[in-house]
């Protein structure tokens, strides 16, 4: 783990439920966490899509030692190898998505929602309006189909993506062939790919920056996901 600095330029494309500070221009050193530990996958795959090729052992495991929910461990777990096989050399840690996972929404838990069987959330999970007077100003972009108003964008789902962002990276996470925002397992894995094609690759501190401001470019964000990134490394290591 090392230090860098932190410039942070880029437009959001996320916003999250627990904070919506608006864009900066500022500096902060950030801790960078450990992207080396890599989620087993399976000898033989445990059932469709992205989360049927992850170890349920280490699952099991993971879960168990960094308290986070068996769901969300399976989610990103399963997103980060498919990503990998999408953008070969992207290098995202599962423990840095679980970190943006905790900032966004606690992992799925943010105003006592809990996970559904097939990963859904519920209840479903909105970010506040994103209507530019304490975050950016994102009109609507999708009639509400996916955020249920159509007065103004909000972020959505356990990821709070943005709609926009997700009508660009629609994803099945767990293969039932119906993505949706507010799946864990869609959601995770659009994150994911939006990460990796955002950056040159989380193996480097310049590549690790640019991925998380791309995803949300608040000052303390980046201090948030490395802080939580860093301690679920350590926790499982």
């Amino acid at each position: 783990m090392g230090a860098l600095v932190v410039v942070l330029l880029a437009p959001r494309a996320v916003d999250t439920a627990l904070e919506t500070p608006a864009p900066t221009h500022e500096t902060v050193e950030v801790s960078y966490p450990d992207q080396s530990a890599v989620p087993p996958r399976a000898a033989e795959p445990t059932g469709p899509g992205a989360i049927g090729v992850v170890d349920p052992d280490w699952v099991t495991d993971t879960a168990a030692a960094t308290g986070i929910p068996h769901q969300a461990v399976l989610a990103y777990a399963g997103a980060v190898l498919s990503a990998e096989e999408t953008f070969p050399g992207c290098g995202l840690g599962w423990n840095t998505l679980a970190g943006i996972g905790y900032a966004e929404s606690d992992h799925g838990r943010h105003g006592g929602a809990t996970f559904e069987v097939n990963g859904h959330v519920s209840p479903k999970i909105f970010g506040v309006p994103l209507d530019g007077t304490s975050t950016a100003h994102i009109p609507d972009s999708d009639q509400g189909v996916f955020d249920e108003t159509a007065e103004i964008d909000r972020a959505i789902g356990p990821m709070q993506l943005i709609p926009q962002t997700w009508a660009s990276w629609p994803s099945d996470g767990n293969g039932d062939l119906v993505p949706d925002p507010h799946n864990i397992y869609d959601a995770a894995l659009a994150s994911a790919n939006y990460l990796c094609h955002a950056t040159t690759g989380f193996s480097t501190e310049d590549g690790w920056s640019a991925g998380v401001a791309a995803y949300n470019s608040a000052r303390s964000y980046a201090v948030t996901v490395a802080t939580a990134a860093q301690r679920y490394y350590d926790a499982t290591n």
